[in-house]
């Protein structure tokens, strides 16, 4: 199935495009929501630090792959826009070995690292063991989330996005069950909620793989297509790494303010392992709606159509816009509720904590949905450099802001919390200048093409 967002409705468009996004996105946090929730409530706050704290190094090491994978995506829906399907399939050959031999030495010098990373992340001693253990297994796992990111960036890059949400679907509802057996049944603890993940990532690797060479028959490469194209993949490895870099940058800070947050104490560390599985979910719809933003960049730009591409950034700004506002009205109203999902009534302190962080970051998801669709405009049309810039505006500001407020002992584990929509609104001002500074160039390119024509 294909669908060019090159034409038609925008809104309606934009909305029908990013849909399947959006709940495959949710499917896919429940591999390790469903860790945290099942070790949180079974095996005790100790597994449940464990679990948040490499929750933190495992979104780094995602955001790497995601990134190579979603920068490939880019070029593959440029092409595709552009109606160039011999370079298309060419790019897709190139790409995989790229991401594959890439990811291949991330893992291995993650895995090498391990001792290092727990060190960093200032893990309390108490969680220390659980959190080894629980990375070991993950790490095996990691080739098979390369292996499903890679294809369902190029099924997404042609506007399927129905395929990646179906098997994830399945692969969710595998991990679910296989935590509650491993953990509740077989009494595996912390070790088998890393096996369940691992087990489900690679069903959902196999089942994505032979999908696309049984169904993507438009865009499969054959055996001409299997050489290398120096030009094509020096165009991937820039827009992969770069992309690669903006996202591993953003999910390095947050493993900064994870090792702060757990040099507060255990309570504190606790609280944050809820609330991170809460704000992922909160704003989760705009993050993907911003993933979804860049494939209908990308396609606009590769088909030479700048004015809707105008377009549709009013557009997107609208309807992310809503979807945070209804996140924020949401987590407001029921931060209590939602942290009792993680923890323990009896636990007063983890529970005041993270209430205190969902009424201070959730009353601003309007920033970090106004910076996705920012990522996801400049690295649709090729300038991923921009994005990587807002990234560390974003983080940067973050990170220094976390440390030097929550040192005023009057102040504390808030201004953690106040850091993260400062950081959010810094990077918009700035994104949103440099987007209407490049519209008037634009402009003023189109001012003088018309003279020259007359």
């Amino acid at each position: 199935m294909e669908y060019r967002l090159t034409e038609g409705p925008i809104s309606r468009g934009l909305i029908r495009f990013s849909l399947p996004m959006i709940l495959g996105n949710i499917l896919q946090q429940l591999y390790n929501v469903a860790d945290t929730l099942i070790v949180g409530r079974t095996v005790g706050p100790a597994a449940l630090a464990a679990v948040g704290s490499a929750y933190a190094l495992m979104v780094l090491l995602t955001s790497i792959i995601m990134g190579l994978c979603m920068g490939s995506g880019v070029v593959f829906a440029q092409l595709y826009g552009a109606k160039r399907t011999d370079q298309l399939k060419v790019s897709l050959v190139n790409a995989l070995a790229f991401v594959l031999l890439v990811s291949a030495a991330i893992n291995l010098l993650s895995a090498l690292c391990l001792d290092k990373f727990i060190r960093l992340l200032r893990i309390p001693p108490e969680a220390v063991d659980f959190t080894r253990t629980y990375l070991r297994i993950i790490f095996v796992g990691m080739t098979f989330v390369t292996i499903y990111n890679f294809f369902a960036s190029a099924l997404r890059s042609i506007g399927n996005t129905v395929a990646p949400l179906a098997f994830l679907a399945v692969s969710a509802g595998a991990n679910i069950v296989l935590d509650l057996v491993l953990i509740l049944v077989f009494h595996m603890g912390v070790a088998g909620a890393a096996w369940a993940t691992g087990a489900a990532q690679g069903l959902s690797a196999v089942c994505i793989t032979v999908y696309f060479f049984a169904a993507a028959r438009g865009i499969c490469p054959r055996r001409q297509h299997l050489r290398w194209d120096r030009g094509l993949l020096r165009q991937i490895a820039a827009n992969s790494l770069l992309t690669s870099v903006q996202q591993s940058v953003m999910n390095f800070g947050i493993l900064l303010v994870q090792g702060l947050v757990n040099s507060f104490g255990f309570a504190a560390s606790a609280a944050f392992a809820a609330v991170v599985k809460i704000d992922n979910f909160a704003y989760m719809p705009a993050q993907d709606f911003g993933n979804a933003f860049a494939t209908f960049v990308a396609q606009n730009h590769g088909a030479g159509k700048p004015e809707r591409i105008r377009r549709g950034t009013a557009a997107a700004l609208g309807i992310s816009g809503a979807f945070c506002l209804i996140s924020s009205a949401c987590v407001w109203l029921l931060a209590r509720p939602l942290m009792l999902l993680f923890v323990d009534g009896g636990e007063e302190e983890i529970l005041r904590i993270g209430v205190e962080y969902l009424h201070i970051v959730g009353a601003f998801y309007v920033g970090i949905g106004v910076l996705f669709l920012l990522y996801a405009l400049f690295r649709g049309m090729g300038r991923a450099e921009v994005s990587i810039l807002l990234t560390v505006i974003s983080l940067g500001s973050r990170v220094a802001l976390a440390y030097s407020l929550s040192a005023i002992p009057a102040v504390g584990l808030r201004g953690i919390w106040w850091a993260v929509p400062i950081g959010w609104a810094l990077a918009d001002v700035t994104g949103l200048a440099l987007w209407r500074r490049l519209g008037r160039r634009a402009n003023a390119c189109g001012a003088g093409k018309m003279e020259d024509r007359a």
